[in-house]
This record gives C-alpha cells, sequence and structure tokens, in this order.
C-alpha cells in the first residue's frame, strides 16, 4: 500500500510540474507578444505625433505665406476712395474704354504720387460709371487715393466745367494735388473737373 502511495504521489507530483512549466511558457510567451506589440504601438504613436507637428508645421508655414501674400497684394493695391459719395474703386494705368470699363483710369502723363495726379471715370451709361455722383461734390469734401500702401487725403479745392479740350488742370504741380474728369451729361465738349489739395498735418500736430 505505501509502495503504490508513493508511485502516485511521484506521478502527481510530475503532472503538476508539467502543468506549471506549461502555465509558465505560455505566460512569457503571451507578455513578450503583448509588450512588442506596445512597444510598436507606442511607436507608431510617436511617429503620429511627429508626423502631425510636422503637418501642423507646414500648414502654419502656408497659412503665413498665404497671409504675407494678402498683405502684399494690399501695399500694392491701388485705389481711389471719396466717403461723400460711398466710392471706393480701383484705379489703373490708361485712360481707354477698356480700362475705364472695370478700373478708373489713371493718366499716364501725370504723377502717380507727388504733384498732380490724374484720374478718370466714366459716369453714365456703361459697365462701371465710378464718376457718376462727382457732381455731388463740393469744397471741403474729402478725398482719400492709395498708392502701394500710402494713403495720402485731399479736401476738395475747385469743381469746375471745362472744355474737353482744356488740359490745364492736369498740368504738373508743385503742390500735392488729385485731379479727377468725367464727362458732363448731355454736353459731350465739356467735362467736370474736380481738383483737390492734399491735406498735411501741421506742425504743431
Amino acid at each position: 500500500m505505501f509502495k503504490y502511495s508513493s508511485i502516485y504521489i511521484n506521478v502527481l507530483s510530475l503532472l503538476i510540474s508539467l502543468i506549471i512549466f506549461i502555465f509558465t511558457q505560455l505566460f512569457f510567451s503571451n507578455y513578450d507578444t503583448f509588450t512588442k506589440k506596445s512597444s510598436l504601438k507606442a511607436g507608431f504613436q510617436v511617429q503620429d505625433i511627429a508626423s502631425e507637428k510636422f503637418t501642423n508645421g507646414t500648414e502654419n508655414t502656408k497659412q503665413d505665406e498665404e497671409i504675407k501674400k494678402t498683405e502684399e497684394k494690399n501695399n500694392e493695391r491701388w485705389y481711389l476712395e471719396i466717403p461723400k459719395i460711398n466710392l471706393r474703386a480701383d484705379i489703373k494705368e490708361g485712360t481707354t474704354k477698356e480700362i475705364m470699363d472695370d478700373y478708373i483710369g489713371h493718366f499716364e502723363e501725370t504723377t502717380k504720387e507727388k504733384g498732380n495726379v490724374g484720374l478718370a471715370a466714366h459716369n453714365r451709361g456703361y459697365k462701371n460709371n465710378y464718376f457718376q455722383d462727382l457732381k455731388k461734390l463740393k469744397e471741403g469734401d474729402i478725398i482719400f487715393y492709395n498708392y502701394q500702401g500710402r494713403t495720402i487725403e485731399y479736401e476738395v479745392t475747385k469743381h469746375v466745367i471745362i472744355k474737353d479740350t482744356d488740359w490745364s488742370y492736369l498740368e504738373e504741380t508743385e503742390e500735392n494735388k488729385i485731379t479727377l474728369i468725367t464727362c458732363v451729361e448731355n454736353e459731350p465738349e465739356y467735362r467736370r473737373c474736380i481738383q483737390g489739395e492734399e491735406i498735411k498735418e501741421s506742425e504743431d500736430g
């Protein structure tokens, strides 16, 4: 009886040892796999974060470039603004019909900044009639002229009707002026001429 019990115990011990060995192997095998997967996952997360930072950095750079281009474009804009008649329109070189269909035209013979700036536009019957309300301007009204990011403020000093052959108002001047010319309704031989002088800051101000 005792001998049988010893054999039984030995067999039972062997079975228990085998079970423990198998369980240990399975546990460490799964642990290694889990660790590798975790490491790979962590690696992908780090890579994703780095990629996201790179992408965001690229997007921010593009946004900065777009902002810079917009600012440069605004600085390059050439336009006229007259609050009294709710006018704001871009200016382009030349006074042909094609140009004045879409823009206020600049007399090529006149200056663009210092001296006497000469501009012309349609007042009726065309695609754009930017000077249609020019007749409403009076002495003392304000005109804003922007060229390459610099805004010059003028005060209207003259509002006259001139012959279509009279170019004296577009002659060069030492003072900074702006001269706006358009047609007169039903009087093809005449032109409406608005002239303003630059408002300069006082030495005290």
